[in-house]
């Protein structure tokens, strides 16, 4: 990445129209502004409205075909009938209660994770909430700082945005004192102010950043393989009801109500309403767990994205190591003056007002005191360029200027002093180079023949819970890498410390080809990187994109934007820059790296459960699809009423799936999310259907009489219900003492039905005789057997 050294603007042009520091609006001139409805009143909505949630959970294509049904019912009667209506109405419910519940806590933690930019009002400085700024606001700019609305720079200092989120343009470009601010950029070197020209709905950037950034629960691939399955469904809907209304009233001659009610008995089951509201249960459950975790999930299938990594890419500072760090020590090199030195330190350490965590280690060593030099331009420090600078005049009179930054870009390839830096870096211990330039701050090569002057050795905390969450990730199969800055020696020792594999041996990302093919090997091999440019952590995410991982990238500093913008998943820390957290996907307010395995084990919770519960619906689906057409073919009543299926629905699928979509799972995500779910759910769904369908047949050569119809429905009921269940108790593998009493007490439900007079006559559900339910019995059996073999062999046939 190259980048444009600014020339340094002379000090009135730097400050504005005038060298004093402006004031900024007064008290009055900011209450005419609001009184005008002149205020930034852009909504910040980090989730969906309560009526996008009502309309969202109430208004979908099933229901609408559920209820058409439902009042056909209600019209033809009995009521039993339309029970599946009540559980559409139930399931509505907890979808909308669950997802209020989840809006309250991402409401509530955008609260606390909201930006908020400094302005500057009857000349003193103070944090105010986004939508509190008026038109005319002068608001400050410090590295790393998001700008929130649209303005004409008044102040700079060295000042460089970055407009990439915006234009695309990698490049950070220099701003000074009338040029066009424009909101959604951000600030990645030097200082200044702005004052804001468009507020409101009328920054049109604005309302493309907010659109950007705001909750969505589309773009999964688990709800687009759902709505994928459903899409087809509704396909085969339309001429099953057909064929089964025609079939019932020309072929069997029933009466209209009855061909009615087995119409919508065949066609109800082929819906898998529950799926759409449990995978929507479930994300949402899923947030508020999170948010529980000061997590905040600014996209929904951020969760599920994370639970498909198996590449997280780490930024060492602010995320293996804590923000502050404590001088070690400091040498002097060339047998420069000690005293010195520590007056240059407190000088440089003065000279900058927003500090970074080196520099802030600097003046709690080296406080400002009286004398302090006069400082006479500054050069901001840089991640591309690995160091800063500034210019003073010395309690003499005498001029100079300084450099400080990493040794080995400053110093000569052979300098003597590399030697006992690449010492100190394999103590994970941060050395930067104190030198004295040769040029002026504004040359274009300031730092060739800088005179070397000092070693400050500086002391980073590691965080307590890293070494933990890396043991983690390792145990997960989720590759471990550490993209840093600073040297690959120093970073390869601090992750030495915390016991990462691959950390005895760190890159340096300047000797990285710049082949993406040739750099994605390198990348996929290595674990430590040093040395790494803001633009190179961009290109190592896409190489590793390109070599089919999903990568997760965290970071908290403006080097990381890019990188975060473009990995499968950005995490940024809530300390982190308004820039970081503002691309990111995942921001963990409470800066605790070892929150991520919780958001990783809730994520793979989410989709792996939804997975397993997702054969329960569509095997249900195949069965009833398949009844319907051999129903047609034979031209015989349909076995079911509604009644029947809502029973088997409930036990069998309803309430089980809830509970299942609730467990904990550790599985990692994998793609083609309806490939692997219909190899299974199709051959179950063709084995029950058919072991059913059998059952039937059995059952009307041996029944006669009047209500030959219904015994011939309850025993090909039984036997519907025992290869439900035996599905049921595949899919809920590997047993846990509360999965195996869930498939008993679905059990126990069936069978005090069949011996409760009320409940037999409620679901017209009577075994007659002997023969019959025991024969359902072994037609249910020799199905089992079948089941049990079909999903070894898609497992052994068709591997996921």
């Amino acid at each position: 990445m190259t980048h444009r050294i600014p020339e340094r603007p002379a000090p009135d042009e730097a400050l504005g129209t005038s060298p004093a520091r402006l004031t900024g609006l007064t008290r009055q001139e900011v209450a005419e502004r609001v009184g005008r409805g002149e205020v930034n009143d852009i909504p910040v909505r980090s989730s969906r409205s309560t009526a996008d949630i009502v309309r969202a959970n109430v208004f979908t294509r099933f229901n609408a075909i559920i209820g058409i049904l439902f009042l056909i019912i209600l019209v033809v009667g009995p009521i039993q009938d339309g029970l599946f209506g009540f559980v559409i109405v139930a399931n509505t419910g907890i979808g909308i209660i669950q997802e209020l519940r989840a809006k309250k806590t991402l409401d509530n933690l955008a609260v606390i994770g909201e930006s908020r930019p400094t302005v500057r009002r009857d000349g003193a400085s103070a944090e105010i909430p986004t939508g509190e700024i008026v038109l005319g606001d002068l608001v400050e700019l410090a590295p790393g700082d998001k700008c929130v609305v649209d303005g004409e720079v008044a102040e700079a200092d060295s000042l460089e945005v970055d407009e990439s989120l915006l234009t695309g343009e990698a490049d950070p470009v220099v701003k000074r004192p009338g040029d066009k601010i424009m909101s959604g950029s951000f600030v990645v070197a030097g200082s200044g102010a702005f004052t804001a020209t468009k507020v409101g709905r009328e920054a049109y950037a604005a309302q493309l950043a907010e659109e950007a950034s705001r909750f969505t629960l589309v773009h999964s691939e688990l709800r687009s393989g759902i709505s994928q399955i459903l899409k087809y469904i509704t396909w085969m809907m339309v001429p099953a009801a057909i064929g089964l209304i025609v079939s019932q009233l020309v072929v069997e001659d029933h009466g209209v109500d009855e061909a009615i009610r087995r119409m919508v008995g065949g066609i109800v089951p082929m819906v898998p309403e529950g799926l759409v509201l449990l995978t929507s249960v479930a994300f949402a459950i899923g947030v508020i767990r999170l948010g529980r975790k000061q997590c905040l999930v600014q996209e929904l299938p951020a969760i599920e994205g994370l639970a498909r990594v198996d590449v997280v890419c780490l930024d060492k500072t602010g995320t293996l190591t804590e923000g502050g760090m404590d001088v070690r020590e400091v040498r002097p090199l060339g047998g420069a003056d000690s005293a010195t030195v520590g007056r240059v330190l407190t000088a440089l350490g003065a000279s900058e007002a927003h500090p970074n965590a080196s520099l802030q280690a600097i003046i709690e060593a080296y406080p400002a005191g009286e004398g302090v030099w006069e400082c006479t331009g500054t050069l901001p420090f840089s991640s591309a360029r690995k160091y800063s600078g500034a210019s003073f005049t010395e309690t003499d009179g005498t001029a100079s200027s300084w450099l400080m930054g990493a040794p080995d870009v400053l110093l000569a390839k052979d300098d003597p002093a590399l030697g006992d830096i690449d010492r100190l870096d394999r103590e994970g211990l941060r050395v930067l180079l104190l030198a004295q330039a040769a040029h002026p701050l504004d040359a274009p090569h300031v730092a060739e023949g800088a005179v070397p002057t000092a070693l400050v050795v500086l002391e980073q905390r590691l965080r307590p819970d890293a070494a933990a969450t890396l043991e983690y990730f390792a145990e997960q199969d989720v590759q471990t890498k550490v993209i840093s800055g600073d040297n690959a020696v120093s970073v390869g020792a601090v992750a030495g410390k915390l016991e990462l594999p691959g950390a005895e041996a760190p890159v340096d990302a300047r000797k990285l080809p710049e082949d993406q093919a040739e750099m994605g090997r390198k990348v996929e091999d290595g674990a430590v990187f040093g040395r790494v440019t803001p633009q190179q952590k961009r290109d190592m995410v896409a190489a590793l994109q390109a070599r089919g991982h999903n990568v997760a990238m965290t970071g908290d500093g403006v080097n990381d934007v890019l990188a975060l913008k473009d990995a499968d998943i950005g995490v940024s820390m809530g300390s982190g820059s308004e820039a970081t957290k503002a691309v990111a996907q995942i921001v963990l307010l409470n800066n605790s790296f070892a929150t991520l395995p919780s958001v990783v084990g809730e994520g793979r919770r989410v989709i792996g459960n939804i997975e397993r519960v997702a054969n329960l619906f569509l095997t249900k689906t195949v069965y009833s699809v398949l009844l319907a057409l051999l129903v047609i073919c034979w031209q015989i009543p349909y076995p079911f009423l509604p009644r029947h299926l809502t029973l088997l629905s409930t036990l069998t699928i309803g309430v089980p799936a809830f509970f299942l979509a609730l467990a904990p799972n550790k599985e990692r995500a994998r793609p083609h999310f309806v490939r692997r779910v219909m190899r299974y759910a199709i051959p179950s769904g063709v084995i029950a259907g058919i072991a059913t369908f059998t059952t039937y047949l059995l059952a009307r050569h041996h029944y006669t009489g009047e209500n030959a119809l219904d015994a011939e429905t309850s025993a090909a009921t039984l036997t519907l219900f025992l290869i439900a269940m035996w599905v049921l108790a595949i899919v809920a593998r590997p047993y846990t003492w509360w999965r195996v009493g869930l498939v008993l007490t679905m059990g126990a439900g069936f069978l005090i039905v069949l011996v409760t007079p009320w409940l037999q006559d409620f679901f017209a559900l009577k075994l007659v005789g002997t023969t019959m339910p025991w024969g359902a019995v072994g037609v249910a059996a020799v199905a089992a057997v079948l089941l049990e073999i079909a999903w070894r062999w898609v497992a052994r046939k068709f591997p996921a």
